[in-house]
């Protein structure tokens, strides 16, 4: 089958994925992973220049402008990807936005702000996508490390990946029955920028960043072998599927 292997995972081969946040640095590079392994790539962000931009590098690839606050056109974005695609096999969800400063002092509207685009925003696109993917499609969402490990002065961010996961994880369950991978990509710190763009406060120390290749190339082995977690392994410092 197009697309789809045997075990819910994803033979990129002709496949049909749909990556949001595809404007922001993970998001780009793992729509051009995808698309240098031979997948039919569909992007979406809010940014509009840079998502054409990017289209372009991808050979023209749908791309559909959408930001993860707006619930109508995250719901857009996926039926305009589905139906330039004739379908989705996948989807890759690398929303994310930060902010720091203690859980006491955090302002309301940028918690909201956090949840909304790092929780809700992923579940509203996945939502709208299952309809259109097969039996045995997939879907990746990233997490972070927080969601298993809360940061101080990262609270409402830690909370907010850690919501994600858990919905991760029932979705998982949920879907047994249709084969479809949910795999959750828990990376550590990634220098990306996201720091420097924080909504609030300024970062404490963080370690340095976690190789972007290594993550991208372990979010495509999680798709094509069905797995439920990209994690960072303790012992190795190195992420691994499981």
């Amino acid at each position: 089958m197009q697309g789809r292997g045997t075990r819910g995972s994803v033979e990129f081969a002709g496949a049909r994925v749909l990556v949001a946040g595809a404007t922001g640095v993970l998001g780009g590079e793992l729509a051009r992973a995808l698309h240098g392994a031979g997948a039919r790539v569909a992007v979406t962000g809010r940014d509009a220049e840079g998502l054409r931009a990017l289209a372009g590098v991808l050979g023209g690839a749908p791309a559909l402008v959408a930001d993860a606050v707006d619930v109508e056109s995250v719901r857009a974005a996926v039926e305009g990807a589905a139906s330039a695609l004739g379908g989705l096999d996948a989807v890759v969800v690398a929303w994310g936005v930060v902010a720091f400063g203690p859980a006491a002092d955090a302002d309301d509207a940028v918690a909201e702000e956090l949840f909304v685009v790092n929780t809700l925003g992923p579940m509203s696109l996945v939502r709208a996508a299952l309809p259109h993917l097969p039996d045995g499609g997939a879907v990746a969402l990233l997490s972070a490390v927080v969601a298993d490990a809360p940061t101080l002065q990262m609270a409402e961010y830690s909370a907010s990946k850690a919501a994600l996961s858990a919905w991760a994880g029932v979705l998982r369950r949920e879907l047994r029955g249709r084969r479809i991978t949910v795999l959750d990509v828990k990376p550590p710190h990634v220098d990306t920028g996201l720091v420097d763009r924080a909504l609030a406060g300024d970062p404490p120390r963080l370690p340095p960043g976690y190789d972007r290749a290594e993550l991208v190339a372990a979010v495509l082995e999680g798709l094509r072998e069905g797995g439920r977690e990209v994690v960072l392994d303790p012992a190795t410092k190195r992420l691994v599927r499981r």
